[in-house]
């Protein structure tokens, strides 16, 4: 396994080059095992899960600590949070943030005005030994009292009550959202991943594309996406729209969207498994560069070395390993655009992940999850 003690600093290709041998302060270096090559192609489904909006920390072991963005969730939240539950398994907080500044300005639909909103989240829980992961998403128009919290540049922000979940992200960034997850679940995140939407979408086209197949029409103006029902290679801009439609599914709901975003994750973790990236330099260099520019995470993964060894250990874990289920909700009867948790069953999911269990069928039967389900599919 690669690890920060271990790992040798790397020689980046330059984006075009070719062959087998590059160099570093004068010295051949030899070329790698196929053994090796293998360890780092793995590497990158860690980020898999970070779907959608968070999906990709791909081949960092090439890639520069400069690229990386960091934030300090520890310090911002101080020691007022759920203990650390030590029994070998991992929670992982990731987010799809909806940025409306920069390059996200026309992507997110909206005036420039640098607000932001957490547009999609998913709670990963990784059990132990790493062989299989659990992911609960989390609605946005979810209503929930948020916590006092304070964000990583030091501003308290005081509790709300009935507001929605992504308000919390919008409040007080990374450091609010984290804080309303642990207040909700009772659980400590020990990691934050974000993806924003420009990053994604050139994430996917480095990729080449990810095949999805489609049972039904889709047709969302608000998300600009037009497929017929069939077999696609969703482009970037495609799978942004995909994992961004509610109006074009089902009966328009969050919920739905939930379920086309965890259907693409499937098809994203497969595509990465299958795709040759070491017969092009090139390819390789673009999809390193673009996935740590895109990515945020916590402070203690916010390199290199510490992200290869995050993900390396999370590279057994394929489609079949991991089971996705939206936080148990029902409709707001006052308003039908907006969800309630079901507490008694919301609080089967996080006691099954604080005792690293599976989450039990009847924790999410009899709840609203949209009519989506089964439109999206990994061919």
């Amino acid at each position: 396994m690669l690890s920060a003690q271990t790992t040798p600093e790397p020689v980046i290709p330059e984006p075009g080059a070719t062959g087998s041998r590059t160099r570093g302060k004068g010295r051949r270096r030899k070329a790698r095992s196929k053994r090796r090559k293998a360890l780092l192609a793995t590497a990158w489904t860690a980020a898999g899960v970070v779907v959608l909006g968070g999906t990709g920390v791909g081949y960092l072991y090439f890639k520069l600590n400069g690229n990386l963005k960091s934030v300090d969730i520890d310090q911002a939240l101080g020691n007022d949070r759920p203990s650390k539950i030590d029994n070998g398994s991992e929670n992982i907080l990731v987010l799809g943030s909806d940025t409306r500044s920069g390059s996200n300005k026309k992507l997110g639909g909206g005036v420039d005005d640098g607000s932001a909103r957490s547009d999609t989240a998913m709670i990963v829980h990784v059990y132990e030994g790493h062989k299989k992961a659990s992911v609960v998403s989390v609605p946005r128009d979810t209503l929930i009292d948020r916590p006092r919290c304070t964000d990583t540049k030091g501003t308290t922000h005081p509790a709300a009550s009935g507001v929605m979940f992504n308000e919390a992200y919008g409040t007080g960034g990374a450091a609010c959202a984290v804080k309303t997850v642990e207040s909700i679940t009772g659980i400590r995140m020990d990691h934050y991943l974000e993806v924003d939407f420009a990053g994604f979408q050139k994430l996917i086209d480095d990729l080449g594309g990810v095949p999805v197949t489609t049972t039904k029409r889709i047709d969302d103006p608000q998300s600009h996406l037009k497929l017929p029902a069939g077999t696609h290679t969703l482009s970037g801009q495609q799978a942004l729209g995909l994992v961004r439609t509610r109006h074009g599914v089902g009966d328009g709901s969050d919920l739905g969207r939930i379920q086309l975003q965890q259907a693409f994750v499937k098809a994203l973790i497969n595509q990465v498994k299958h795709v040759g990236v070491f017969t092009s330099p090139k390819k390789l260099y673009d999809l390193a560069d673009t996935a740590t520019k895109t990515v945020t995470t916590d402070s203690e993964i916010g390199s290199v070395n510490s992200l290869i060894d995050f993900a390396n250990g999370l590279k057994g874990i394929g489609p079949k390993k991991m089971t996705m289920v939206t936080m148990p909700v029902e409709y707001d009867p006052a308003n039908p655009n907006r969800v309630l948790m079901q507490k008694a069953k919301a609080q089967l999911v996080w006691d099954a992940l604080k005792n690293d269990r599976p989450i039990p069928k009847s924790a999410t039967k009899g709840t609203a999850t949209g009519e989506a389900k089964g439109v999206v599919n990994a061919p």
